[in-house]
């Protein structure tokens, strides 16, 4: 399947100067198994999988463009991009856009995260003063409180694998990632250099949004979604990439 999914995703970003593309944002702060980008291109990941999908089922070739953090919210409102996907309504700055947001499609559970020889569970607000790993114009409601008041502070990276990559260095005792970017990670490192989350920080249920505009097919996209997201086929794909099941997933509490 992941094959065939990279056929389609090389395809979809071949397209026609006379066939509109559906255009989506990539940050380039995701790591697999969101997204790998390699050359300012997405090659394969969650992500550009459903997107690629996406595209092909309403009859367009998939368009990437990849983007830092900070360019999103811009990109949507000035016609750069149609689509963004993974977000939550509160990341987004511009509440006053012309936007349609989809069904909830994916579930994110985001960890304080230490090495091997950390405690088993961290209280944040319990940590003396030191810095966090974190990536870079991500923001982080339950630790900002303490980013505020100089207790703890911000250590950016570009990415979730380098927060990580940081963290196993040695650089800082924790960082915060995704609980799929963490298993990913874990994953390539052998028993020795294993991370474990040692709290919760948020959870939440994410999806895409995008710009009401006549040039797109805005209701049949919004039904597509919905439809992938019923049948199991959003959940298949994920489930390819982290083994994880999307429900049992959405249950389990513990880090």
């Amino acid at each position: 399947m992941r094959l065939a999914m990279g056929a389609l995703l090389l395809l979809g970003t071949e397209c026609s100067a006379a066939e509109l593309p559906l255009r989506f944002a990539v940050t380039d702060g995701w790591a697999m198994p969101m997204v790998q980008i390699e050359r300012g291109r997405p090659t394969q990941g969650i992500l550009p999988d459903i997107m690629t999908s996406l595209a092909t089922q309403v009859g367009m070739p998939a368009e990437f463009h990849v983007l830092s953090r900070a360019r999103l919210d811009g990109a949507m409102r000035h016609d750069e991009v149609d689509v963004r996907c993974y977000v939550s309504p509160d990341w987004v700055k511009d509440k006053g856009g012309d936007f349609l947001w989809s069904v909830p499609l994916f579930f994110q559970r985001d960890l304080l995260v230490g090495k091997a020889s950390a405690p088993t569970q961290v209280a944040p607000a319990t940590l003396a003063q030191q810095s966090i790993g974190t990536v870079l114009s991500y923001s982080y409601p339950t630790l900002q409180p303490l980013f505020d008041s100089g207790q703890l502070r911000r250590d950016d990276a570009r990415s979730q694998e380098q927060v990580l990559a940081k963290l196993l260095a040695g650089r800082y005792r924790y960082g915060v990632s995704n609980q799929w970017a963490l298993d990913w990670f874990n994953q390539r490192h052998t028993a020795d250099h294993q991370l474990h989350g040692v709290a919760v920080l948020q959870e939440q249920q994410l999806g895409c949004y995008l710009r009401n505009d006549p040039k797109i097919p805005v209701q049949r996209i919004l039904r597509t979604l919905q439809h992938m997201k019923a049948s199991g086929e959003i959940d298949a794909i994920i489930q390819l990439y982290t083994g994880r099941n999307a429900e049992s997933d959405a249950e389990t509490g513990s880090p």
